[in-house]
């Protein structure tokens, strides 16, 4: 079994670089639906700590909501985290429901850099250590 399982956008991809001892399945611009059918290959998702950044790069041609539940359906972790998207705020309360759901951890950026989306430097350093 894998440790540490990174999946999602690019703010999965800068949690992977603050978390190389990840394994990751990132890539940036994406959004759920491209990234489930992009990854769907790599299900199911096992580690023993699954760190999970979608939903920054959805809009409403994407069914956020039943794309993430079948994402965390194929995931299977002791310890799962969700980093909440910080720029928008309807997205950001269908990832709480579902993490609520399964009783998973969710991770809020601490520290959002100028562009509104993605954390800072600092920022993915607080996130690396907040989900280890």
């Amino acid at each position: 079994m894998l440790e540490c399982l990174i999946i999602g956008d690019s703010i999965a991809v800068g949690t992977s670089i603050a978390r190389p001892e990840c394994v990751a399945y990132v890539q940036g611009g994406i959004n759920s639906y491209q990234w489930f059918n992009k990854f769907v290959r790599q299900s199911p998702y096992i580690a023993s700590t699954v760190i999970i950044s979608l939903g920054s790069n959805d809009h409403s041609k994407i069914n956020t909501e039943s794309e993430l539940r079948t994402i965390r359906q194929l995931t299977k972790a002791n310890r799962v985290y969700w980093i909440l998207p910080a720029n928008k705020n309807n997205i950001a309360d269908i990832v709480y429901k579902v993490a609520n759901q399964y009783h998973d951890h969710v991770v809020r950026i601490p520290e959002v850099s100028k562009d509104g989306v993605h954390p800072t430097g600092k920022g993915y350093k607080m996130i690396a250590e907040q989900t280890k």
